[in-house]
């Protein structure tokens, strides 16, 4: 199911039920995946820089939008409900993990700084692999979250985006193993 602006825009919680709680699936995932997608943009803009290959360039150009506009969304929708965006709970504790931040990286998938500023410094078929690389961990532990939501959120809005994040991510994956061997190296 696909979230349609109009649902978007609709009052914060159905009628006759109050906004989910600070601590809630809801507000951990829209905070959680907020920042995730953050990054996710943040490297597809890096690689822009870096290729000049259209199929890649087209990936990071489609990774920014979607994910620069469902954070957006989601970030709208903790405004709505009158929560704050971000918490001093610990990242994926509405999963019920304990995450340790390490070199930058907040949640799984997360690449480190390390990793960015390899990226950052990598051009040409290196950048593209090291991309594609990290882009297909950052996914897979996004689709894990969004599942984790998609099953456990209390709003239709957070559950319509997260499921189709888990297709949309999914897809990609496949997309960018298919790139991966196309440039000879292993997803």
């Amino acid at each position: 199911m696909v979230v349609r602006p109009s649902s978007a825009s609709s009052s914060a919680a159905p009628a006759g039920r109050s906004a989910p709680a600070d601590g809630s699936v809801d507000a951990g995932f829209a905070r959680d995946m907020s920042v995730h997608h953050q990054q996710a943009v943040e490297m597809s803009f890096i690689i822009r820089d870096r290729t000049d290959d259209e199929d890649v360039r087209r990936l990071a150009y489609d990774i920014i939008n979607t994910q620069a506009n469902q954070r957006g969304m989601m970030l709208g929708w903790l405004e709505m409900w009158e929560l704050p965006k971000s918490s001093a709970v610990p990242p994926m504790r509405w999963m019920g993990h304990t995450v340790t931040p390490h070199d930058g990286a907040l949640m799984p998938g997360m690449a480190t700084d390390t990793q960015l500023d390899a990226l950052r410094a990598a051009t040409g078929a290196e950048a593209e692999v090291l991309y594609l690389r990290l882009m297909t961990a950052h996914h897979t532990a996004g689709a894990q979250m969004a599942q984790a939501a998609a099953g456990s959120a209390t709003t239709e809005a957070i559950k319509n985006l997260a499921t189709g994040m888990v297709r949309g991510q999914r897809s990609e994956i496949a997309l960018m193993a298919d790139m991966l061997r196309e440039r000879g190296a292993m997803p």
